[in-house]
């Protein structure tokens, strides 16, 4: 029987020790708070980590996450890391589906020549204006939001008003995104590639009254203030490690191996790891986990149920719903493509979209609800070695061996279940074969490697794998629905934590520090930032 050991008292406990913990860590501690990081897993890093995935083989993929925009330079400066983002030249290519040449649409970001030529090449030349407005709109609201993620949160109003284009916010912020986007452009193409940001991990329809759709959009627009998306040398890994070294220079203490069991509203925590049960007593406690599994470390209810409540009658968290199946494979070189006037380098050299065509897109979704997985898999692809060759040893990247990371959209959870997820992770892994497969001059099979027991190369994970491995619920890698970044008019601002979007309903000591907060979402350490800051201006002032 394990045995108990006194209770040991921190002005901060922080659960878990993903990227976004690591962050509040690193700022509490340097503030000179004493702060204590308690993570499930032996190592660091959540979803942010990279890994030798195949045997005998050293590529050290980012097995989960693999770009950053929304991490703030001032995170990175605050923290002293040293992390070096390479900007990738090609924003996506998009082959068109049946086309008799392979023809596809490359967006060259040092090129607008051959940008627009590819446009007419597609036969998309009436969209060429109308896309590079499009984005110079969305470039326009994330350089009027980007600046406000790490300060206390503005009211809708005011938000508004610092956009300062009233009909430009409406149709972000106010109507579905799908008017946006087919009011703007009208290939059916070119569409889909505008709307992808929308949908990737968020199963909806362009057209939702609800905008789940918008808010994943902007998501994917704001970052940095341009939206681009970079690719972090040394992997995600690096990321989090250097996240993981300040805060232990600045005095964090991190325990791996450490499973939380409960935490009560009064600072109590309890968890469990290999020298037997332990308790801490936080002055805060962050939760850098998704909201409803805080609400059940909190014992507001016993089993994941959608129907169940707390004491006061409050309804509890929904079970979030992740909708993506994530694919890892390692290449012995990259593939030739059906298009043979664009270069596999440069086709792979941004993100690769596959089958999403506006029309595709909805079809996978009607297909999906209807509880299956989508005849034709709509896909993005991600070449991180073509960026950054540190990832693979020596002599595999000398032989010409890449990796790339596949993101399935339109799979949700409720396909997924205990019983069925190895057959379903195998029918997921051949529906995405069959689809790089469909723009592909040769079969992806043959340029696969295997390793050193004759395994092919390339491992699948389906919601319910993303849930076992890093306590997501559903597999949402959001932890839920995101937010706007901005609190509505009526929102109560009273307390710091309120005003930095970390508030929850359970008492002024139990704060989010995840994805689940305001502001949360994406490998960006916003969340953890806005909570510490909370803290630290709560204790300050008390």
């Amino acid at each position: 029987m394990p045995t108990a050991s006194p209770s040991i008292t921190y002005d901060v406990v922080i659960v878990g020790g993903g990227h976004n913990g690591l962050t509040a860590a690193a700022y509490v501690a340097k503030a000179g708070r004493s702060v204590v990081v308690l993570e499930r897993l032996e190592s660091t890093g959540g979803a942010a980590v990279s890994a030798v995935a195949f045997d005998g083989l050293d590529a050290r993929l980012s097995r989960y996450s693999y770009l950053v925009s929304l991490m703030p330079r001032k995170i990175i400066d605050d923290l002293g890391l040293d992390l070096e983002l390479v900007r990738r030249r090609y924003s996506s290519y998009t082959p068109v589906p049946g086309h008799p040449d392979g023809a596809g649409l490359l967006i060259d970001r040092l090129d607008e020549a051959a940008t627009g030529a590819s446009f007419e090449r597609i036969n998309a030349a009436r969209d060429i204006g109308a896309f590079q407005s499009l984005y110079r709109d969305t470039t326009r609201v994330a350089q009027a939001l980007w600046p406000t993620v790490t300060e206390p949160l503005l009211k809708r109003s005011e938000a508004k008003s610092r956009l300062g284009d009233d009909k430009l916010w409406e149709s972000i912020f106010e109507r579905p995104i799908g008017e946006f986007i087919e009011d703007r452009l009208s290939d059916d193409l070119v569409r889909g590639v505008a709307v992808t940001d929308a949908l990737i991990g968020t199963f909806t329809t362009a057209h939702d009254d609800a905008l789940h759709q918008n808010r994943c959009f902007l998501y994917h627009i704001i970052g940095g203030g341009t939206g681009d998306w970079d690719v972090p040398v040394g992997g995600m890994g690096n990321v989090t490690r250097q996240l993981a070294d300040a805060a232990r220079a600045a005095g964090a203490c991190i325990v791996t191996g450490a499973e939380v069991t409960s935490i009560e509203p009064d600072g109590t925590v309890c968890y469990t790891n290999a020298d037997g049960q332990h308790t801490v007593i936080g002055g805060h406690v962050l939760a850098n986990v998704a909201p409803f599994v805080l609400h059940r470390l909190l014992g507001k209810f016993d089993s994941y149920s959608d129907s169940d409540s707390d004491s006061e009658s409050r309804p509890a968290p929904i079970r979030p719903e992740g909708s993506q199946v994530k694919v890892n494979l390692l290449l012995s070189r990259l593939p030739k493509l059906r298009d043979s006037s664009i270069s596999p380098e440069a086709a792979f050299g941004g993100t690769f979209h596959i089958n999403e065509q506006y029309s595709q897109l909805a079809k996978a979704y009607d297909e999906a609800l209807q509880g299956r997985i989508p005849e034709v898999l709509p896909c993005e692809i991600y070449c991180h070695s073509l960026t950054d060759p540190s990832i693979l040893g020596h002599e595999l990247a000398a032989s010409g061996a890449h990796t790339i990371t596949v993101f399935g959209l339109h799979v949700p959870d409720r396909l997924i279940s205990a019983d069925n997820n190895d057959e379903q992770r195998a029918r997921l892994q051949q529906a995405v074969i069959d689809s790089l497969n469909s723009v592909l001059a040769e079969p992806i099979e043959d340029v696969l490697m295997t390793d050193t027991e004759g395994r092919p190369c390339i491992e699948t994970k389906t919601t319910l794998d993303i849930e076992r491995a890093l306590n997501m619920p559903g597999g949402n890698i959001f932890h839920g629905p995101l937010s706007w970044p901005f609190a509505e008019d009526d929102a109560a601002l009273d307390t710091p934590a309120q005003r930095w979007g970390v508030a929850t309903e359970h008492g002024e000591r139990i704060l989010l520090c995840g994805s689940g907060a305001v502001r949360g979402g994406g490998v960006s350490g916003i969340a953890g930032h806005n909570a510490a800051m909370a803290v630290l201006e709560a204790t300050t002032r008390s």
